[in-house]
């Protein structure tokens, strides 16, 4: 599930259970001038959807409340599976936002929202580039956030593993590994979150101050580094004054890493 190149409309599955709303995300779509987007899938239920066209869909667009019932828990089932999720809902209160945003969505969109920035939301969202709804802003002035599977995947590149080797630990609902494809959408996403507050992350390293800065990664986390693992070098993360981190490597003196 991964964004084709920019020449490519990204392809969405919209999952919503009222007629109308189907209708205007269509009527929406047809007018961008630049035809950036196109519907692969729609339906009122997420397996019906999935199980059809929308299975290769680059974003999945949820509403909240499907047929009476609210599908929060499963915005998490869907970011396992490696898909982009972009909710589209009523509900908007704060808490339901963050709770969305943390089970892994990318990004949180009120029904009230324009045409042009419904589709300027998926297509940034297809492609990873940082984007942030008013529906999001508030949240995000709170710091960054990270979904389970986010952490997880930059706990294990910080500890010194490549794609392929985070994706041996992560599971699926089902129990199988996820692709490698999927954890490298886990690091975009986190990437984009912290670009999105202002924060961009350049490096690795980079990354890895940001989070120990946020807390959302104890310097004792990544301590699990073995010598010929490919990825950081790190063996020892500590703070140093104006907001700098410094690393023990395999060399005699520790190395400076900016937060740019």
């Amino acid at each position: 599930m991964g964004a084709g190149s920019l020449d490519e409309p990204v392809r969405i599955a919209l999952i919503e259970d009222t007629d109308v709303v189907i209708e205007g995300v269509r009527a929406w779509v047809a007018a961008d001038p630049h035809d950036r987007v196109s519907i692969v899938a729609t339906g009122d239920s997420i397996e019906a959807v999935l199980a059809g066209p929308g299975k290769t869909a680059d974003v999945v667009v949820l509403d909240l409340e499907l047929d009476g019932v609210m599908v929060t828990d499963r915005v998490t089932e869907l970011s396992d599976l490696g898909y982009r999720v972009v909710v589209f809902s009523v509900h908007v209160k704060p808490l339901v936002v963050q709770a969305v945003m943390n089970a892994g969505a990318c990004a949180f969109l009120d029904k009230r929202t324009e045409r042009d920035q419904f589709v300027d939301t998926i297509v940034a969202i297809a492609h990873d580039w940082p984007y942030v709804t008013p529906s999001m802003a508030g949240g995000l002035l709170q710091g960054v956030r990270l979904s389970d599977r986010e952490r997880q995947a930059l706990q294990y590149l910080f500890q010194g593993m490549d794609q392929a080797s985070i994706a041996r630990r992560l599971r699926k609902p089902d129990g199988q590994p996820v692709s490698a494809v999927t954890v490298k959408t886990y690091l975009e996403r986190a990437r984009a979150k912290f670009a999105a507050t202002g924060r961009p992350c350049k490096s690795n390293f980079a990354l890895l101050a940001r989070c120990v800065e946020d807390g959302l990664i104890r310097p004792e986390e990544v301590d699990d580094y073995r010598p010929g693992a490919t990825g950081l070098l790190l063996a020892l993360v500590v703070f140093l004054p104006g907001g700098v981190l410094a690393w023990s490597c395999p060399g005699p003196v520790a190395a400076p890493c900016p937060l740019a």
